[in-house]
């Protein structure tokens, strides 16, 4: 089954190559969507795909890429679905 999850990643993520990780680990689970920075320092992921690779999406969320410190992580299930592919914002 298909869904679409927001997840809003809190910490040091921004200028450590998070959305641009997030881009590439998204891509190898089939996901589309996209990444982007918020302007109160964190970075929003918008995903959608099957439930199971959204569950490890949401697992890498937590760690990031080596340079990330990630602090929190919150999921919201939404109504829209992104268009295809993968882009960050």
């Amino acid at each position: 089954m298909n869904e679409s999850r927001r997840f809003l990643v809190s910490g040091t993520v921004q200028g450590v190559f998070f959305r641009s990780s997030a881009k590439r680990h998204a891509e190898q689970l089939g996901l589309s969507g996209y990444a982007r920075n918020l302007v109160d320092g964190r970075v929003e992921v918008l995903a959608h795909g099957p439930t199971d690779a959204l569950d490890e999406l949401a697992k890498w969320l937590e760690e990031g890429p080596p340079n990330a410190q990630v602090t929190g992580v919150e999921v919201s299930a939404v109504g829209e679905q992104p268009p295809e592919g993968f882009r960050v914002l």
